[in-house]
């Protein structure tokens, strides 16, 4: 694959890389803030954080991702930046008189002015929207490491300095909207543009209209991901969620090493290639893939969750193994999901991603009410796996029929892996109960023996998977040959 797969490859390696690096350094900036920052204080910011995160999903409007999908990003710049501009107003400025009431009502009133602060945060993300695709399109993933580098070092370093003079919570949004807006800085020096501002009606309802349903699948999949913390917490209690949540933190391991890795480079990879036998084949074969590197984690999450539980967070925090047993196969899961998402993205089939998400949500309440109080946490992770595997996988092989994409080889690239699952945890489960809590010996026996067997399982079928990867795809700029007359 020498033209659009070779730069994949090379942007793949450096969203990797680039995801790597910055989960270790949020973990350290994290466990930083926390010994500076006073418990109250930091609830107060992570009120205004979940708010804003789900305000800046409705700000962007999918806009970045027309862009991706669409390409000529510099026609289209002016407007793309006057619409998210005039949206990201009004969403901040909804945020900044709403701030008020919406602390009251999340139990922390003193949240409000931090709210409004963070309001700045929204507008910069608007302004952010054409660079950002610029560089995602172009495949530039070592110049996004720069700019997420520049966004936890000058985000660090403002907190530290906010907090020493007594700002507190302050801190941490004044922090966030400095280092935003030196992000979207760079990101115009990299990208050698401008912000520009004009408006073409016709292209501003094409953005919109593609746009809209990502928006609020975006908003629709933050609900769905905090679905369970909600019926955990009102049907087993305050003690139950914590133990909860951490699963659930840990479970999400493999999407945020892996899955946003894969999303960046997956939705201008798609939208780049040009033959539709290229796409489908590049799309059985990253499912395939993802699948397989997914699921191992899952198996050793799961089979190894009452040794990984207690070595990393200590022995209190036992009894959320149960739901890590679940929640891992779920964050499998996850890659599998958002991966799909993105091809239908590319394909422009927003809506169904939309409806998908909508399905989603009004599956697992219903299933989650009914396993929680019946199974605990546990039953809340297989709640979440199960309305996967019965409502997600199926919904998402209609939609991939409805676009002409063939069901096999996905279908396929799905159950095989399943197949080298089933030893690889029983094994794991095995060796994981010889071990006492805690033991570092028991995670290095265990994690070992259980990937062993899953690659001998697999490794056929993997190589054979690799190979078809690296055929080569024409983008929409290269040269199709012509098929030779028979």
């Amino acid at each position: 694959m020498t033209g659009i797969g070779g730069k994949v490859r090379r942007a793949l390696a450096w969203s990797l890389l680039n995801n790597l690096l910055m989960r270790i350094g949020n973990f350290a900036v994290g466990i930083l803030v926390a010994r500076i920052v006073a418990p109250d204080e930091f609830g107060v910011f992570a009120v205004a954080l979940t708010v804003q995160a789900i305000l800046i999903a409705l700000a962007e409007l999918g806009l970045s991702a027309d862009l991706v999908r669409n390409g000529r990003i510099r026609e289209r710049a002016g407007t793309a930046t006057t619409v998210a501009l005039g949206i990201s107003g009004v969403v901040a400025l909804v945020m900044i008189a709403t701030a008020g009431w919406v602390s009251r009502a999340m139990g922390a009133p003193q949240a409000t002015p931090v709210l409004r602060v963070m309001a700045l945060t929204l507008l910069l993300s608007g302004l952010s929207v054409v660079p950002y695709a610029r560089l995602q399109r172009d495949f530039r993933q070592a110049a996004m490491l720069a700019t997420d580098a520049t966004s936890l070092v000058v985000g660090l370093l403002t907190t530290v300095l906010f907090v020493s003079v007594g700002f507190g919570a302050m801190a941490l949004a004044l922090s966030r909207v400095i280092a935003q807006a030196c992000v979207c800085l760079l990101q115009y020096v990299l990208t050698r543009m401008r912000p520009t501002v004009s408006f073409d009606r016709s292209v501003a309802a094409s953005m919109v209209a593609f746009g809209a349903p990502v928006a609020a699948a975006n908003v629709l999949s933050w609900v769905v991901m905090n679905a369970g913390h909600v019926a955990v917490g009102r049907l087993s209690g305050a003690l139950m969620l914590g133990f909860y949540v951490l699963a659930f933190n840990i479970s999400s391991w493999p999407m945020s090493a892996l899955g946003q890795a894969i999303r960046v480079v997956a939705l201008p990879g798609l939208a780049q290639i040009e033959r539709r036998e290229d796409r489908d084949r590049t799309l059985a074969s990253a499912v395939a893939l993802s699948w397989a590197a997914a699921l191992l984690i899952g198996v050793l999450l799961s089979a190894l969750a009452t040794l990984v539980i207690p070595f990393v967070y200590g022995d209190r925090w036992l009894p959320a193994a149960s739901a890590l047993a679940a929640l891992a196969y779920f964050g499998a899961q996850r890659i599998v999901f958002d991966l799909l998402a993105t091809y239908l993205i590319a394909a422009g089939a927003t809506r169904a991603v939309f409806v998908l998400q909508a399905v989603w949500l009004a599956a697992l309440v219903p299933a989650l009410a009914v396993a929680t109080p019946a199974w605990g946490i546990a039953g809340a992770g297989w709640a979440q796996v199960a309305v996967g595997v019965l409502v997600l996988v199926p919904g998402y092989l209609v939609a991939l029929r409805r676009l002409g994409t063939p069901l096999r080889p996905v279908v396929m690239g799905l159950i095989v892996p399943l197949g080298a699952a089933a030893p690889a945890s029983l094994l794991g489960w095995y060796l994981a109960g010889l071990f006492p809590t805690a033991h570092a010996a028991g995670l290095v026996v265990g994690g070992l023996g259980t990937t062993a067997v899953y690659l001998l399982v697999l490794r056929g079928w993997l190589r054979t998977r690799l190979v078809e990867m690296r055929q080569p795809a024409h983008s929409a700029s290269e040269p199709v040959a012509q098929d030779a007359p028979a």
